[in-house]
Formats: C-alpha cells, sequence, structure tokens
C-alpha cells in the first residue's frame, strides 16, 4: 500500500526550474544586482525633515529656506494731491498762453506769437537741462537757447513755410552741444550715455518752433487752436484724475494712474469735435481725427517723463530742482504735440 502522504510533500514541483520570485537567485547564476531603494534602514538616505507645503509651489525642507533670499518688495511713493492739482494748473495756463498767442499771429505780423513760443522754449530748456543733468550743463543750455533763437527766426523769415530750415538747426544745434561736452575730459566720459538726453532737448526746443511754421499756411491758426486746446485739456483732466483717483497704478514708483491718461485723451478728444463744430474749414470728425493725435501723444508724453525720472531715482541718481522736474511733463507734452498737429493738417487737412 501506497503512504497516504507523497514524499516529496513542501517540495516544489518544479525544482529544477529556477524560482521566479525576488528572494532566491537562479541556480547557477549570481545574484542580480538591487536596481531598486533600499529595503535596509542602513542604506536609506538620512532625511534632513519633514517636507511642508507652501502656499503656490511644492513643499520644501526647513534647511531649503536658507537658500532663498526673501523678495523685497517695492515700495508705492504716494500721490501728492497739491503737487498734481499744481502741475495740471501750469499745463491748463501754457496751453491758454499757446493758444492765445497763435491767434496774434498774422501774415506780416508774427513777432508776437515767436517772442511766446521763445519763451516757452526757454522754460523748456532750463526744465529738461535741470532734470536730465547732462555733461557740460551750461554749454548745453546756452546751445539749445542758441538754436531756440535760429529755429524762430528761420521759421518767421523763411521764404516757404516748412521744415527744411527747422532740421538743419536742429542738426547744428546738437553737433555743437556733443562737442562741447567733448572739450572737457571729465564730459568726455559721460558723452556717449547722454546723447539721448541731449537730443531730445535739442530736437524739444527745435519742436515748439513748428508751431510758427504752422501759423503760415492756410488752416494753421485753426489748427494750433485745436490741437493745444486738445492736449491742454487731456493733460489738465490727466492730472486732476491722478489728484482725485490715481487708479489702476501703472507702476509703483510712478504716482500717476491709468485712468488718469485714459480720461484725459477722451476729453481732449471730445473738446477738439466740439471746436471744430465752430471753426471755419473743420467739421468735427476732421477735428476729432486731429485733435485725438495730438490729446494722446500730450498724456503719454507726459507719463514717459514720469517713468524717466522714476527710473534716475531707482538709478541712485540725486533728485533734480523741484520745480523743473514737474514742469518737465506738460513742457514735453506740448513739445511733441506740436509737429504732431503739423503732420496732421499737412496730411490730412
Amino acid at each position: 500500500m501506497f503512504p497516504s502522504t507523497s514524499r516529496d510533500t513542501g517540495r516544489d514541483p518544479w525544482a529544477d526550474e529556477p524560482p521566479t520570485g525576488s528572494s532566491a537567485p537562479a541556480r547557477g547564476h549570481p545574484p542580480a544586482p538591487r536596481t531598486g531603494p533600499a529595503d535596509e534602514e542602513g542604506d536609506r538616505p538620512e532625511r534632513k525633515g519633514p517636507r511642508r507645503l507652501r502656499k503656490g509651489g511644492p513643499g520644501r525642507r526647513p534647511d531649503d529656506e536658507s537658500d532663498e533670499e526673501p523678495e523685497e518688495e517695492t515700495p508705492s511713493v504716494p500721490v501728492r494731491r497739491p503737487l498734481a492739482l499744481t502741475v495740471a494748473g501750469f499745463a491748463a495756463l501754457l496751453g491758454i498762453g499757446l493758444v492765445l498767442g497763435a491767434q496774434t499771429s498774422g501774415p506780416g505780423h508774427r513777432l508776437p506769437f515767436a517772442a511766446i513760443i521763445f519763451g516757452v522754449q526757454l522754460l523748456f530748456v532750463l526744465a529738461w537741462t535741470m532734470a536730465m543733468r547732462p555733461p557740460a550743463l551750461l554749454v548745453v543750455a546756452l546751445v539749445s537757447a542758441a538754436t531756440a533763437v535760429i529755429a524762430d527766426v528761420a521759421a518767421v523769415q523763411s521764404d516757404i513755410a516748412g521744415l527744411a530750415p527747422l532740421g538743419y538747426a536742429a542738426v547744428a544745434g546738437f553737433l555743437l552741444a556733443v562737442l562741447g561736452q567733448l572739450v572737457r575730459r571729465v564730459d568726455r566720459v559721460r558723452v556717449t550715455d547722454s546723447l539721448g538726453g541731449t537730443l531730445l532737448i535739442v530736437v524739444g526746443v527745435v519742436a515748439f518752433a513748428t508751431l510758427i511754421v504752422l501759423s503760415r499756411i492756410p488752416k494753421g491758426t485753426q489748427a494750433i487752436t485745436v490741437c493745444l486746446t486738445a492736449a491742454g485739456v487731456a493733460l489738465l483732466v490727466a492730472r486732476l484724475t491722478d489728484a482725485v483717483a490715481p487708479w489702476p497704478r501703472l507702476a509703483p514708483q510712478v504716482p500717476r494712474g491709468a485712468a488718469g491718461v485714459v480720461v484725459g485723451a477722451m476729453l481732449g478728444t471730445l473738446t477738439s469735435a466740439v471746436l471744430g463744430s465752430y471753426l471755419v474749414g473743420f467739421t468735427p470728425t476732421s477735428a476729432a481725427l486731429v485733435g485725438v493725435v495730438s490729446a494722446a501723444t500730450a498724456v503719454l508724453a507726459d507719463l514717459a517723463v514720469g517713468y524717466a525720472e522714476a527710473g534716475r531715482l531707482m538709478a541712485g541718481e540725486p533728485p533734480t530742482m523741484w520745480v523743473a522736474r514737474h514742469m518737465q511733463g506738460p513742457l514735453g507734452g506740448f513739445a511733441l504735440a506740436a509737429p504732431a498737429a503739423y503732420a496732421m493738417c499737412v496730411l490730412f487737412l
């Protein structure tokens, strides 16, 4: 009789084949190297500490905090309401003076308007040279003032009303200003960095003389009235809005709001459209087209001046004269609106 249990009980029926598990190696072959994480406690890398979650990112260990520097928050420059109101009043007075001066201009009687333009040019030279502080500041200021005189005389005395004499005056003034900066060795080092500032001062001075040329062409005086009124209203409304509601802030370092820029440009365009319905040679549509360009360029130039001043302060440069720093924006706005008015009058009227 056979026993109830076989002698092979407990043995693998396929003992001659290699086991399928990972605990025993194949017969006749060395054990394969381990590729997974270590199972024993001694082979595991020691953790530095528990990982913790942080807001907006993956978890990190406490030791990782020392490797990262904390981010510095840029403080917002406060908006000073009395200052914004003062700049708004200056922009309004400047626009009124230019518009009324254009009404005094006539054939053979342009010297009063040229005198008003020259006064504004001197204010521009004072404000922009004191704000930008180019090398050989006195030389640049004197050359710019002389360029203003030459441009005004050329605009009044030229046989044909055009911009070519003004372009020659701008090129000559820029070259003389650069040569004046190259005379001294101390100023020579900074000439390359100040070429843009010197060019802005000289070109801005000559830009005001385009108003004299514009007053000599048909519909020029009406175009000056429409464009400069739109620019003045845009600058006035933009600054008043910043005094009341400077929101949303365009940059923490610039005390200006987007609402003032947009509302100022819109109301300036609306004012030019209303004037176009009363002036001879204009319609509300054509006046609005000319006015929107002047208003937009004026407020954007004023805003760019604020960004430039914030950049100089962040670079560590000392602040400039208080009066010159805040006159710079409206003067730059009208300086850019003047050639824009000439271009719109020549191309579209």
